[in-house]
């Protein structure tokens, strides 16, 4: 039997114990289970126990790979990386399903989350700064699944984008106005494409002055700037107490004197509170959105708004009057790009549309017809 299977029978034998287990424990849990004692194997259990029992245990090596931004386990023999180059299978295995839950459920546990059949999934941020979740099996094939986005070792400047391609000099220009001028703007894009990264660039372009207020379901916000406060939204406890929504921080956040209010991820009823809040003085909001490309914007914020209550007519009379520029993140294989930035007017009916004002594919980059009113905005 291999070594964590060995180590998996001793541990639940020893699950009783409540306090860590001696050499002794171990050697006794191994009579026990019917495996051979020797203190070489005393040894070997006793060191897989203990990196089992601390980090993420037998996925903690993959955390130091270079460019590792996700780990995803589906079931015990799939355990993927991705470094940027999309996902790749590494010889990182569980024994069994069980492992990978006993895992889930103690890194649960750490952050105050329940994980059991009665509650089967957590999203959860880790001390680590590890956004986590996991699904068990029974609801997830081909057994429980874990997902682990691991943050930058370091917030990329703007310089970062330019030189490694993601933004060239005419979007660096642009997106360096907006944040000068104090314009409301939303970066949209894909799971995985950079709004996070590029949002968190952007805001380390604010003058130090200025007091950010960012608003997040999960901290992923890292801006290099000296004057942020986070606040990080909050699932009910096992008694069903101690829920704070987004809704519950953007009110909060505008009583704490914001230069810049930011919203992590706008997904849900926090949008109207966002809105109104851009429409009350509050200049220079900003915040993320997952949609295909700007022109899917008005639609994705009729939807989120109706969340919030908001009849589609509002949302739109709203959205006109708070946001002024959009801008799309596009991933292609390794290279996170800027690739569509427009500006928001209205229709003859009063509806909001994105016109795109400057877009580029690739080496390929040119103006569009939103480029006069963009000029206008950062004026």
């Amino acid at each position: 039997m291999a070594g964590e299977d060995i180590a998996l029978d001793v541990r639940r034998h020893l699950a009783v114990l409540g306090r860590s287990p001696t050499a002794q424990d171990i050697a006794e849990a191994l009579r026990a289970t019917g495996h051979i004692v020797s203190d070489a194997v005393v040894l070997s259990v006793q060191d897989q126990i203990a990196r089992d029992s601390v980090g993420i245990g037998v996925l903690e090596p993959l955390l130091s790979l270079d460019g590792v931004t996700d780990i995803v386990v589906n079931g015990p023999q799939q355990v993927f990386v991705d470094r940027g180059m999309g996902l790749e299978k590494t010889n990182v295995y569980f024994p069994s399903d069980d492992a990978i839950r006993q895992l889930g459920v103690r890194l649960a546990a750490s952050v105050g989350r329940r994980l059991d059949d009665g509650s089967p999934f957590v999203d959860a941020r880790l001390p680590n700064q590890v956004r986590f979740h996991a699904v068990l099996s029974g609801i997830a094939h081909p057994g429980t699944c874990l997902s682990l986005r691991v943050p930058g070792k370091k917030t990329l400047s703007m310089e970062d984008w330019e030189r490694t391609g993601g933004v060239d000099s005419r979007a660096g220009e642009i997106l360096r106005r907006l944040i000068d001028k104090k314009v409301a703007f939303m970066i949209s894009g894909g799971t995985g494409s950079g709004k996070t990264t590029l949002l968190s660039s952007l805001l380390s372009l604010v003058p130090e002055r200025e007091r950010l207020v960012v608003v997040e379901d999960s901290r992923e916000l890292d801006p290099d700037h000296a004057h942020t406060v986070w606040l990080e939204s909050r699932p009910a406890n096992g008694e069903g107490a101690g829920l704070v929504t987004m809704t519950d921080l953007v009110r909060q956040a505008l009583r704490m004197r914001p230069d810049r209010l930011v919203v992590g991820e706008v997904r849900g009823a926090e949008l109207r509170d966002l809105l109104q809040a851009l429409n009350t003085g509050h200049e220079g909001g900003c915040g993320t959105i997952h949609a295909n490309s700007i022109g899917d914007l008005p639609a994705r914020l009729e939807a989120l708004g109706a969340l919030g209550g908001l009849s589609s007519q509002a949302t739109h009379a709203q959205a006109a009057s708070a946001l002024r520029v959009l801008v799309h993140v596009t991933r292609r294989g390794p290279m996170r790009e800027v690739s569509q930035i427009g500006v928001v007017d209205r229709d003859p009916s009063g509806r909001i549309r994105a016109s795109v004002a400057w877009r580029r594919c690739g080496l390929d980059a040119g103006e569009g017809e939103g480029m006069g009113a963009l000029m206008e905005v950062l004026a």
